[in-house]
Order: structure tokens, then sequence, then C-alpha cells
């Protein structure tokens, strides 16, 4: 399950120029058909019934998913309960996929993917967290990925640019795995912190990640607008996993009504508009896989084009720089002894005071 393994199989990379990549569904909405309860932790439920992982894998394999993503969203220090040690659980996450790839007989090419997900607690300077702090938190759960034998680094359902920064940045400097990003957004285009989609991918395209895109947040046809403009400034592949809609609760469940088909009918227009990875999140099951791979491959995919233009961004506002530009740099304390003053003693009112100064005056 080491480097020789994955030589075997065309490196991710080079499969998504010609092909369209498919991942698996949900994983939450299958454990919990195999007996997940309410409120069990969902990683220290894998490792400890190993063969269910396994089947679970196998299904979505079988379904015709290319991609297995490992039970480890969740698998952080903070999140996973005292008495399990992260790498056991890491490992034991990805050999369960590895082990499943190999008890399926199809052409498909087949890759694992170590699922990393939110750490659960807000960045500075919403929360506490420092950057710092999470950055290493992440690095622990990227390098024992990449021992275990993960051929891709999938960083997912994010709503915060800043932690998802030093996700893709520990994967990057600490392992040589693929990383994918995908954040999540909210009806009205943004994330709970605000983010633009179209903030969120220069960003994380600028920082080195291979893929780029959306899961979780809405049904299909709510994620088109957020789809299309990721695309608008995608320079690499997309990535899209909606879920089956938006749930409603029946006897106090979460119950998702929609049907493969009509996934279908809304995923495969992310293809034609040009994403080239494909899967499902919340509420999807190999069902909604295996719609997908009979009837998407075929599909004609735009090419990716190469956009040119530059931009610099903020999480919440992005600026195309095509002309001249008006740029204010009085934020820059060199020979300003106020600044100076005012950044060491915290004054941060007069800070933002000069900026808004130069905002009221073009910038």
């Amino acid at each position: 399950v080491n480097i020789e393994e994955r030589l075997m199989v065309v490196e991710v990379r080079q499969y998504i120029q010609d092909n369209i990549l498919i991942f698996d569904g949900a994983m939450g909405t299958m454990l919990q058909k195999k007996g997940l309860q309410v409120g069990e932790n969902t990683e220290v439920f894998g490792y400890e019934n190993p063969d269910i992982l396994v089947d679970i894998h196998k299904e979505y394999y079988e379904a015709g998913s290319n991609v297995a993503t490992t039970n480890t969203f969740g698998c952080n220090e903070l999140k996973l309960p005292q008495g399990y040690d992260l790498e056991k659980v890491i490992d034991s996450a990805v050999k369960a996929a590895k082990k499943a790839a190999s008890l399926v007989n199809n052409d498909n090419e087949k890759y694992v993917a170590l699922d990393i997900g939110p750490i659960g607690e807000m960045l500075e300077p919403m929360g506490t967290l420092s950057f710092d702090r999470a950055y290493e938190i992440f690095k622990r759960q990227m390098i024992q990925g990449e021992k275990s034998g993960a051929d891709i680094i999938v960083i997912e359902t994010m709503m915060d640019l800043y932690e998802i920064k030093a996700a893709l940045l520990a994967a990057k400097e600490n392992t040589n795995l693929p990383v994918f990003c995908t954040m999540t957004f909210d009806e009205n285009g943004r994330s709970f912190t605000g983010c633009l989609p179209e903030s969120m991918v220069v960003t994380l395209q600028g920082l080195g990640a291979d893929a780029v895109g959306v899961n979780c947040s809405l049904g299909p046809d709510l994620l088109l607008p957020i789809v299309e403009k990721i695309l608008t400034r995608a320079t690499i592949p997309v990535m899209v996993q909606a879920n089956a809609g938006l749930p409603c609760i029946k006897c106090g469940e979460a119950v998702y009504d929609m049907t493969a088909e009509q996934f279908l009918s809304g995923a495969s227009k992310f293809v034609k508009m040009g994403a080239k990875i494909i899967g499902g999140c919340c509420g999807t099951n190999p069902e909604f896989i295996k719609a997908l791979s009979q009837n998407i491959k075929n599909v004609e995919v735009k090419p990716i084009e190469k956009n040119l233009e530059c931009v610099v961004c903020s999480p919440s506002k992005i600026v195309e720089i095509t002309g001249p530009t008006v740029m204010g740099e009085r934020l820059n304390p060199t020979g300003r002894k106020p600044l100076q003053d005012a950044l060491i003693s915290g004054n941060l009112d007069y800070v933002v005071s000069l900026g808004l100064d130069q905002v009221e005056e073009g910038a």
C-alpha cells in the first residue's frame, strides 16, 4: 500500500486531464444505515467496525466511483475522543478503503482520498484558534494519511478561507500528494464567514491547490450559480459534490427525498459547464454514483480556459486589475511615526481610520 502500489494506477492529476473523475457519495448517510447512532463519533465507529467501512467503499467502487473518501472527516486531535490514537484511526480508515479497492475487479482507475474536514473551532479573529495551531493540527493528519497510502488529500466542507489556507499549506508543505479543496456556500453565494466563491478560487489555486470547488451546501440546481462563478475564475480542475437536495425532518430525522435520476439531471449540468471532478455529498448513496458513472463519462466537457486576468482579493471582495488602479499605501508604517506608534500600542481605531480615508479618496 505504499509508493509502488500507487504507481500502478494513472496518477490522478494526469487522469483528470482526459477524464471525468468520479468521487463517491455520502459516508455519514451510509454509516447510519449500517448502525451508526445519533451522537456517536463517526470516526470511532469506523475504527471499531472496519469491515463496515470496507463494505461501504466497495459499494461505491462497484457503482463506478474512481475515488473512495476515507472516514476521517472529523479525525483531528481536538475532535477525536480520548483513548484513541489519531494515527491509528487514520491508518485504519485508509487501509479499509485500499482493501475495498482490491476487492473490486472493474476497469475503473481507483484512488483513495484522505478526507479532511474543519477542525471544529473558529480561527482568530472570529475565534480563539491561531493559524499556526490550525496548521499543526492539519499537518499531523496529512503526514499520516500519506504514510498510510492515500493517493489524494481532499479538504472539504470548509466555511472559512483562513482555515482552508492553513489546511492547504499543511498538505503542500508536508506531503507530495495532490490536494483538492472545496468550500460550502449558502444560497446568497457566500460561505458562513462571508467568503465569495471567486475569492476562494483565486486564493487556493494561487497557493497550489490541484483542484478547487464546492461541496455540501445545497442540491444541484441551487448550486448552479455558485459553480458558474467558480468556473469563471478557475484555471485548475473544478470539483462539485452537491447534496441530494435539501432535507426534510421526518420522525426527528433528516430525510432526503431526491432520487438518483433527479440528482443526475442537475449534476450532469456541472460537467457540461466544465467541472472535471464530480460526486455526491449528504443524502447521496451508491445509486446516485451509479447514475453519474453510467451517464456522464461520455459528456463533452468544456476545456479549462487559462484566465490571465490579474486580481487581488480579500475573502469578501475581489478586484480585477485591468488598467490604472488606485491603491492606498498609507498603511505602510515605514517613515510614519504616528502609524508605528498606533500599531505598537494596539490603537486599531487610528489604523482603520487611515484605511477608510483612502477608500473615500477612491482607493
